[in-house]
């Protein structure tokens, strides 16, 4: 296999599918560890809103997830 063949590959866990390279591969536990349970969710918000938080992404090099997260956390933990 050359260094630029990307094999495609079932893990262990969930049946999902995972890209293999030259080095490495899937392995139980390896990779960034997860912070919790994800879910995929729909969100309405308005066009101004969208665009804020856009902007406080762009401005903090953050992703939108995590922008989202942390009001979460902020809202509940008070």
């Amino acid at each position: 296999m050359s260094d630029n063949e990307v094999k495609v590959g079932v893990s262990n866990k969930d049946g999902q599918l995972g890209f293999l390279f030259t080095r490495g591969g899937l392995r139980e536990g390896a990779g960034r560890k997860g912070i919790g349970v994800t879910k995929k969710v729909s969100l309405t918000l308005t066009d101004e809103m969208w665009a804020n938080i856009e902007k406080h992404c762009a401005d903090h090099q953050v992703s939108r997830s995590e922008v989202i997260r942390h009001m979460i956390e902020f809202y509940y933990s008070s």
